[in-house]
């Protein structure tokens, strides 16, 4: 997956909100969830360079907040 850091950097600075709405009652931090989001800006979206618990929250929460960025 090629991921569109235009739409991860507006995720994660201006949707907080929603990444807050998906994680609420799973345990996650959405500082957490946050935290793998600027990773990936700060690595130009390489998904390979996430560790396996990185891996699965971006799976988790970041990933369908991205495939329907206006919907999610």
């Amino acid at each position: 997956m090629e991921l569109d850091l235009n739409i991860l950097s507006n995720l994660i600075s201006k949707r907080i909100d929603k990444i807050e709405q998906i994680v609420a009652g799973t345990g996650y931090l959405p500082k957490t969830v946050i935290g793998v989001g600027t990773f990936l800006l700060d690595n130009e979206g390489d998904i390979d360079l996430l560790t396996a618990k990185q891996k699965v929250t971006f799976d988790r929460f970041l990933k369908p907040l991205l495939e329907t960025p206006f919907q999610a």
